[in-house]
């Protein structure tokens, strides 16, 4: 089931060790403004400095036992991570923040008022990527009021974990506990993949390539841990969300269509919003299909736009091939990232067609 919240990368900080100097020289060039720098640096620090080290948090009686209970549960999904899904072994998720509030950021994507392609913004060490990450939701919409104003489409939502690459330990976050294991697998395992391999510049392959980690190590997971309801709880949960994707994909098949025929601006703002609620039709036939299964209300109860639909499709745009490159890498984790590992050095258009027609893993 898709996280109320999107998972993003973060990239605004520095190795842990340099110092504050260095940090701002390179971050400050970078092609945004140096508040967003500012927010960045000093969210990132606040997250380090609230760290604990988690086998200290379960050895204190006077912790609450449904958290020591739920930490326990991250700690093996995390061993998991390195010794089947030969994720990174480090010390990534072995301390813990408890937070305030559900998210750690919030992230923002922005279209053209009649475009499907999301705004890039360009960061150190990430390179360009399809959205900007914020500790401050007040931050986040403010800078979101200026994009409409400008007559863009906006979205922001809520994150409930990110990654720093391996620039910094990153902590377990009480957010990443609060959808239950599956979703806490997810994300470990999802953010984990950030770590082994990214390529700059490229957000729908990074994406797409620890959506698909995730999924097949949530399946694993579940095999040796969770028994035959739980994992066919959660082959019915994938299916769900394969049909929701399918109906975003729609959506914006119909959008592009239109955005192509270069009517007049009246003509496009009034087909888009039939288009949308026809989606939203669409998707009550599909709840209607799904025995009433409303999991994905949230997502519905609120507009609906370019920048919402790209959000989506940013993360699965390349699944299908890096889950048939793991096949026929004959589920073996090490050769499967070689061998994403060189596709990401080729060039965009070399990386995607090859990706489509890669076949075998030699």
């Amino acid at each position: 089931m898709i996280a109320k919240s999107r998972r993003m990368l973060w990239c605004g900080v520095m190795r842990r060790h340099r110092s504050a100097i260095v940090v701002v020289a390179l971050l400050l060039a970078g092609c945004t403004t140096i508040s967003y720098y500012v927010q960045s640096i000093g969210g990132q620090l606040r997250l380090i400095s609230h760290r604990e080290p988690i086998q200290t948090l379960l050895n204190d009686p006077t912790k609450d036992a449904k958290l020591k209970q739920q930490l326990r549960q991250a700690q093996a999904i995390r061993d998991f991570a390195s010794q089947v899904l030969k994720l990174p072994d480090n010390d990534s998720y072995r301390s813990y923040v408890q937070l305030q509030h559900p998210y750690v950021v919030w992230s923002l994507f922005a279209t053209p008022e009649f475009s499907l392609q999301p705004e890039q913004w360009c960061f150190p060490i990430a390179g360009c990527v399809f959205y900007r990450g914020y500790f401050s939701e007040q931050a986040a919409q403010k800078f979101a009021q200026a994009l409409r104003a400008q007559g863009m489409d906006v979205y922001v939502g809520g994150v409930t974990a990110y990654s720093t690459l391996g620039w910094f330990d990153d902590p377990l976050l009480s957010s990443m506990l609060s959808q239950g294991e599956v979703d806490t697998a997810a994300t470990i395992f999802h953010e984990l993949a950030h770590q082994q391999v990214y390529v700059s510049g490229d957000t729908a392959f990074n994406e797409a390539f620890a959506t698909a980690v995730a999924n097949a190590g949530i399946r694993r997971w579940l095999r040796r841990h969770g028994g035959r309801a739980a994992m066919h709880a959660y082959a019915g949960a994938w299916r769900r969300k394969q049909d929701f994707l399918d109906l975003v994909e729609e959506t914006r098949a119909r959008l592009a269509a239109l955005y192509a025929s270069h009517k007049d601006a009246a003509h496009m703002r009034a087909a888009k919003r039939a288009i949308i609620a026809h989606m939203r039709a669409d998707y009550r036939d599909l709840k209607r299909r799904w025995g009433g299964y409303n999991g994905y209300d949230y997502w519905f109860e609120h507009p609906i736009n370019n920048a919402k639909l790209a959000a989506v499709a940013i993360y699965r745009e390349f699944v299908p091939d890096f889950v048939r490159l793991l096949k026929v890498c004959g589920g073996d984790f090490a050769r499967f990232y070689q061998k994403v590992e060189e596709i990401g050095e080729l060039a965009p258009e070399q990386r995607r067609a090859r990706l489509n027609s890669v076949r075998t893993c030699s």
